[in-house]
C-alpha cells in the first residue's frame, strides 16, 4: 500500500516535471506573425495589390485596400520579406522573428521607370487579373490624348465614332460589335459608365466625362469569369482609377488642324497642408476644355468641358475617405453616316452631309464617396454610394428620306435621367488548414429613373412623337468570391452571383390606326452567375491558366415590358478559356488565351426606329495573343493579335454572319520613353474587312493606319506633337449594313453606309508644371 502511494507520488511529480520541461520547448514552437502596411513614398497613401513574399519560402499574399497584409503560421527565424507592385521599385527587409512573436512592418515603396525583367505573371489577391502586367505596361508607355485612347488600352479593343465625337464609341472587342456598350463593361472609379434602356443603345457608354490625365490605372477582365461584375460584362469589363494624388500640379494647351484646341488644368490643393487629419491626404481639381471643327466640309462646333475633385485620406489608422465630384457638358453638329453611291455619284465629297442638321448635346454630373474600414479578423470594408444626373439630346439621320419623302427621315432621342447606386464588399484572408482563403462577399444595388422620348423631326424641328414614357429599372445583386491556394503552385477562384431587375415603364407609343396606345409594364427577373477558375504557377515566369463562368446583358426595358415569345431579359452568356502568362524570357511578357462565348439570344432594342429585334443565339470563338518586349533600356516593341470567328446559330448556312463582328485585329508599336528629356511612339491599328450583314453580301472595308507621338519633357515643362494616320488613308471609321432613300430616288437602296475616318492630322502642345 505504501508503495502504491509512493508510486502514485513520484508518477505526479514526474509529470509535472514533464509538463514543466516541454513548456519551453512548446512556447519555442508557438508560430510567428508578422503584421505591416505599405505606402507610396511621394503622398504617403496606402498602396494596394503589393505581393508580399519571404524569399527561399512558398505561398505570399499581398496588400488590402488600406495596404495593410499579414502572414501567419511562421516559425521562428530569419526572414528576408520582399516587396513589389507594378510602377514602383522592388524592396527587400530583413526580419528576425522570435517565437511566438507577432512584428509590425511599415515602410514606403518608391515608384521606378519601367523594367519588363521585374514584371510578374501572377496576382496573388486577383488572379482574374490575368492581363494585369499587359495593362500596366501599356499605362506607362502609350500615349493617352483623348478618353478615346483610354478605352483602346483594353488590349484587343477597337472603336468607331459616328456622331461629330459628341457621343459614345462603339466599340468591337472578341468577336462583337458590342454597339456602345452592350457587351463591353465599362466603370471609372467606382461608377458605372453603360447607360441600361437608354434613348439611343442599350448598354450605352459614353467615357467622354473622363479627363485622360487624371487617369492612373486600368484593370481589365476578359469574358464573364469575375463575380464583381454583372450586367453588360460577356466579352468583358474595364475598370479605370483616377489618380490619388498629383506628382505637380500642370497647364496644358494644345492646337491642331481642323481648329482643335484644348485646354487643360490640373492642381494640387493640399499640397503639405492637411483638411481632416493629420495623416496622408491629397485632393486636386482638374478642368478641360476641348473645341474642334473637325475634318468634315460642314462644320462641327464641338465644345466639351470637364471638370474633376477628387479628396482621398486617411482619416485614422484603420479608415480612408475619398470625395468625387465632376462635371461634363458637350455639345456638337454632325455630318453623320452616308451612303456609297452618294459619294461615288458625285453628290456629296467624301467628307460631306446630306443632313448637316444632326448633332446633339450631353451632360453629366457624378457624386461619390468611399469609405473603406478594416475590421477585426483581417478583414476591409468597402462602401460606396454615388449619385449621377445624365441629360442626352441627340438628332440622327440614317435613311434619308425612306420613309417620310417630303420631310426626310430625321430622329430625335432623348434622356433625361437620375441614377443612384451604392456597393459594399467584404475582404477578408482566412485560412482552410494551412492553405490561404481569400473571400469577397459584395452587395449591391443600382436604380436608374430617366425620362425617355423618340420623335421625328425635320433639321431639328420635332413634328411627331413615336413613344415616350418614364423608366424605372433596378438591378439588386450579391456575390460570394473564394479564392483558395490548394497547392503552393494551384490557385482555386470559385464564384457565385445573384442578380434580381425590375423593369417598369410607363408611357405611350405612336400607332398608325389607333393614335397613340399604352407602352407600359413590369417585370421582374433575376439571373444566377456561377464562376470558376484555376490558376497554376508553372515556374515564377510561367503561369497557367483555365476558365469558365456564366455571365448576362440586360435587355432593354421598353423590349422587355413588351416581349412576347422570342423575348429574354437577361441573355444568359457561357464562356470559357485557357491560356498563359509568361516571359520566355526576362524582357518580354506575354499572355495567349483561347476563348469561346455562347449567348442565348442578341435581343435589341432599336432606338433609331422604336423597335425591339431578336438575332437569336450566337457562338463565338477566337485567339487572342498580346507580347510586350524591352528592346533596351528604353526602348519597347509591342503587339496585339486578335482573331475570332462568330456566327448565328439558328440561321442557315450563309446567311449566319454576324453583322460587323471583327474577324481580325491587330494593335501594336515601337515606344522609346525617356522620363527626362526626348519620347516617341510609332503606333498601327489594323482592323480586316468583315461582314456587315448576314449574308455576307455587303461588306465592312478594313483598314490599317499609323499614327505618332513624340514628347520632349523636363521637370518644368513638355512640349509635344500628335499625329494621326500618317499615311492619310482614305478609310471608314464607323460602317453599317443600311436601307436608305436620297431626295429624288424612286425606291430605297441597302448599301454600305460610312462615317469616313479622320485624314492625316497632326497637333502639338506644351505643359508647364509647377
Amino acid at each position: 500500500m505504501r508503495f502504491s502511494k509512493l508510486l502514485k507520488y513520484n508518477t505526479l511529480w514526474g509529470v509535472l516535471g514533464l509538463g514543466l520541461l516541454a513548456a519551453p520547448v512548446a512556447r519555442a514552437q508557438r508560430p510567428a506573425a508578422l503584421r505591416g502596411t505599405v505606402a507610396d513614398s511621394l503622398s504617403g497613401q496606402p498602396l494596394a495589390g503589393v505581393r508580399v513574399a519571404l524569399l527561399g519560402q512558398p505561398g505570399g499574399t499581398a496588400t488590402d485596400a488600406l495596404g495593410q497584409f499579414r502572414l501567419v503560421g511562421l516559425a521562428a527565424g530569419t526572414y528576408r520579406v520582399q516587396l513589389g507592385a507594378l510602377g514602383y521599385r522592388l524592396k527587400t527587409s530583413e526580419i528576425t522573428l522570435a517565437a511566438g512573436e507577432t512584428r509590425g512592418l511599415t515602410t514606403t515603396l518608391a515608384s521606378t521607370s519601367l523594367n519588363l525583367a521585374e514584371v510578374t505573371v501572377s496576382q496573388p489577391r486577383d488572379p482574374n487579373q490575368t492581363l494585369a502586367a499587359i495593362s500596366h505596361i501599356d499605362q506607362t508607355l502609350r500615349p493617352i490624348n483623348s478618353a478615346q485612347d483610354l478605352l483602346r488600352l483594353v488590349p484587343g479593343l477597337f472603336i468607331a465614332q459616328h456622331a461629330g465625337g459628341g457621343k459614345a464609341e462603339q466599340i468591337f472587342v472578341r468577336g462583337f460589335d458590342a454597339d456602345h456598350g452592350t457587351d463591353f463593361a465599362v466603370s471609372i472609379d467606382g461608377l458605372p459608365v453603360n447607360m441600361v434602356s437608354h434613348a439611343h443603345g442599350q448598354g450605352y457608354a459614353d467615357f467622354h466625362f473622363v479627363i485622360p490625365e487624371t487617369v492612373e490605372q486600368l484593370r481589365v477582365y476578359k469574358g464573364p469569369y469575375t463575380a464583381r461584375f454583372g450586367d453588360f460584362a460577356t466579352a468583358g469589363a474595364g475598370e479605370f482609377t483616377t489618380k490619388t494624388s498629383l506628382d505637380h500640379s500642370q497647364v496644358k494647351l494644345e492646337v491642331g488642324r481642323f481648329d482643335t484646341r484644348r485646354a487643360l488644368v490640373l492642381l494640387d490643393l493640399l499640397g503639405t497642408h492637411h483638411l481632416f487629419s493629420k495623416r496622408p491626404e491629397s485632393a486636386y481639381v482638374a478642368a478641360e476644355y476641348n473645341f474642334t471643327n473637325s475634318y468634315f466640309d460642314a462644320p462641327q462646333h464641338f465644345k466639351r468641358f470637364n471638370g474633376l475633385f477628387k479628396y482621398t485620406g486617411q482619416l485614422t489608422e484603420r479608415t480612408s475617405l475619398t470625395l468625387l465630384g465632376s462635371h461634363f457638358t458637350s455639345n456638337w453638329d454632325a455630318s453623320g453616316q452616308i451612303p456609297d453611291r452618294a459619294v461615288t455619284e458625285g453628290l456629296i465629297s467624301r467628307f460631306g452631309s446630306l443632313d448637316p442638321s444632326e448633332g446633339g448635346s450631353t451632360n453629366r454630373t457624378n457624386a461619390s464617396v468611399v469609405l473603406t474600414t478594416a475590421l477585426p479578423h483581417d478583414a476591409v470594408l468597402r462602401q460606396q454610394a454615388y449619385y449621377s444626373r445624365y441629360n442626352f439630346s441627340l438628332f440622327s439621320d440614317f435613311t434619308f428620306f425612306k420613309n417620310d419623302p417630303v420631310n426626310g427621315d430625321e430622329i430625335n432621342q432623348t434622356d433625361h435621367r437620375n441614377l443612384y447606386g451604392y456597393t459594399a464588399t467584404y475582404d477578408r484572408d482566412n485560412h482552410l488548414g494551412a492553405r490561404n482563403l481569400h473571400t469577397v462577399v459584395g452587395l449591391g444595388t443600382r436604380i436608374d429613373a430617366s425620362d425617355l422620348g423618340l420623335r421625328h423631326a425635320a433639321q431639328r424641328r420635332i413634328l411627331d412623337t413615336v413613344n415616350t414614357g418614364r423608366l424605372y429599372e433596378q438591378d439588386i445583386n450579391a456575390y460570394l468570391d473564394e479564392t483558395l491556394e490548394l497547392t503552393e503552385r494551384l490557385t482555386v477562384n470559385a464564384a457565385v452571383r445573384a442578380d434580381l431587375f425590375i423593369f417598369q415603364f410607363q408611357g405611350q407609343k405612336a400607332d398608325a390606326a389607333a393614335g397613340f396606345v399604352p407602352l407600359a409594364g413590369r417585370v421582374v427577373r433575376g439571373r444566377v452567375s456561377p464562376k470558376l477558375n484555376f490558376y497554376y504557377q508553372l515556374s515564377p515566369a510561367v503561369q497557367l491558366f483555365m476558365r469558365s463562368g456564366l455571365g448576362f446583358h440586360s435587355n432593354d426595358a421598353r423590349g422587355v415590358v413588351q416581349g412576347t415569345g422570342s423575348f429574354n431579359a437577361l441573355p444568359r452568356a457561357v464562356g470559357a478559356e485557357v491560356g498563359s502568362t509568361f516571359k520566355p524570357v526576362p524582357s518580354l511578357v506575354v499572355n495567349a488565351a483561347l476563348w469561346t462565348l455562347h449567348l442565348q439570344d442578341e435581343l435589341v432594342y432599336s432606338g433609331d426606329e422604336g423597335t425591339t429585334e431578336s438575332t437569336g443565339p450566337t457562338r463565338r470563338y477566337g485567339v487572342d495573343v498580346s507580347a510586350r518586349y524591352q528592346l533596351t533600356g528604353r526602348l519597347f516593341l509591342d503587339a496585339d493579335v486578335n482573331y475570332s470567328h462568330g456566327r448565328l446559330v439558328d440561321a442557315p448556312a450563309g446567311e449566319d454572319y454576324i453583322p460587323l463582328a471583327p474577324t481580325f485585329t491587330s494593335i501594336g508599336g515601337l515606344t522609346l520613353k525617356n522620363p527626362n528629356g526626348l519620347s516617341a511612339s510609332l503606333r498601327y491599328r489594323h482592323i480586316d474587312s468583315r461582314a456587315a450583314q448576314e449574308d455576307n453580301a455587303i461588306r465592312a472595308r478594313g483598314y490599317f493606319l499609323l499614327d505618332a507621338v513624340v514628347n520632349y519633357t523636363r521637370p518644368r515643362f513638355q512640349l509635344g506633337a500628335t499625329a494621326e494616320n500618317l499615311l492619310n488613308v482614305a478609310w471608314n471609321e464607323a460602317q453599317f449594313a443600311t436601307n436608305s432613300r436620297l431626295r429624288g430616288e424612286a425606291s430605297s437602296v441597302n448599301e454600305l453606309n460610312f462615317t469616313p475616318g479622320t485624314p492625316f492630322f497632326i497637333k502639338v502642345n506644351a505643359s508647364v508644371f509647377f
